[in-house]
């Protein structure tokens, strides 16, 4: 994020970390993304919980960005040349292959499905406050309140 920096009651900004502030840009964006994916998911497998043979989806992010970042190569001439625009944390949709209690062969289970709802809608909410919250300062640093 920004540092903000106050000398003489006027604010200032320290551009060193602006590429900081476009990381947290770009993993807020990729975290609301995985969120809509994963309640596309979601819906998708509660509304074909009784078709036979289904099997439920769900979505990977957390563990690809984590992946990523783990065989993230930092070694560079300077300190302000890490790269940009790479993909790190592809969010990618994946099939449940595991076997079902049921006869039909379908694998959703209206209960986890559920929880994972709430639970990615807490997430999404957290991650929208994050971002009001850096717009916020955002708008403090350029207004000079």
């Amino acid at each position: 994020m920004f540092n903000v920096l106050k000398k003489g009651g006027k604010f200032g900004l320290n551009i060193n970390n602006m590429s900081n502030d476009q990381s947290v840009n770009y993993l807020l964006a990729k975290g609301l993304d995985s969120a809509e994916a994963r309640s596309q998911a979601i819906s998708s497998n509660i509304s074909n919980i009784n078709t036979a043979g289904y099997k439920r989806k769900y979505v990977t992010f957390e563990e690809n960005l984590k992946n990523s970042i783990d065989n993230l190569e930092l070694k560079t001439d300077d300190a302000k040349h890490i790269k940009m625009g790479n993909d790190y944390g592809a969010i990618t949709t994946n099939t449940d292959s595991s076997t079902s209690m049921r006869s039909d062969g379908n694998n959703v289970d209206i209960e986890v499905e559920t929880v994972n709802q709430a639970a990615n809608e807490l997430m999404y909410n957290a991650l929208i406050t994050l971002e009001n919250n850096r717009l916020s300062m955002q708008k403090a640093v350029i207004s000079g309140n």
